[in-house]
């Protein structure tokens, strides 16, 4: 096991693992952990017992987290749910992400997906393009079309709607 205290890439999902014991002691003792050097969580969990393994029986406690979202996160534990994360590609590691932050920390790949409709800057710019994707305007002249009020619009859709102020991702609330 010790070979896995090779340098770890710091942009890598990682925990940083303690006890309470030894917090409750006044200790901080633990060590950054790259979560991506082990195939699921026994084998993380099997790490840190022998990490720790100068206590009997290891209360672990994770006292900070990098790298993967906060849904992900507990000071206690490790979830199967964070290793299902960190062997998705990266664009749905992002969307997923966006999407939790947004809608619900509960929320899967698959419903974030079905939601997901497109990256915008604004929830104008949606307003706009959904306007030009569905043609709504036809063959209304634009002399006649540049008096619609996206701005109204686009708050009226985005009460079935959400955008993350973050990324742009923009998910529809129906999915």
């Amino acid at each position: 096991m010790n070979n896995l205290k090779a340098k770890r890439d710091l942009d890598n999902p990682a925990v940083y693992c303690g006890t309470y014991a030894k917090y409750n002691n006044g200790s901080l003792f633990g060590e950054w952990i790259d979560l991506t050097q082990f195939a699921d969580e026994c084998a993380f969990y099997d790490y840190c017992i022998e990490l720790h393994k100068d206590e009997a029986d290891p209360e672990l406690m994770f006292q900070d987290f990098e790298n993967f979202p906060k849904a992900f996160y507990s000071e206690c534990s490790v979830s199967a749910e964070l290793y299902e994360w960190i062997n998705m590609d990266s664009d749905d590691q992002e969307l997923l992400k966006a999407a939790q932050e947004c809608l619900s920390y509960d929320i899967t790949l698959d419903q974030a997906q079905d939601s997901f409709c497109g990256i915008y800057d604004s929830e104008i710019e949606y307003a706009y393009e959904y306007v030009d994707s569905t043609g709504m305007f036809g063959d209304c002249p634009e002399s006649v079309s540049s008096y619609f009020d996206y701005d109204s619009f686009a708050r009226d859709l985005f009460m079935d709607m959400a955008r993350n102020d973050n990324t742009g991702h923009v998910f529809n609330l129906n999915y």
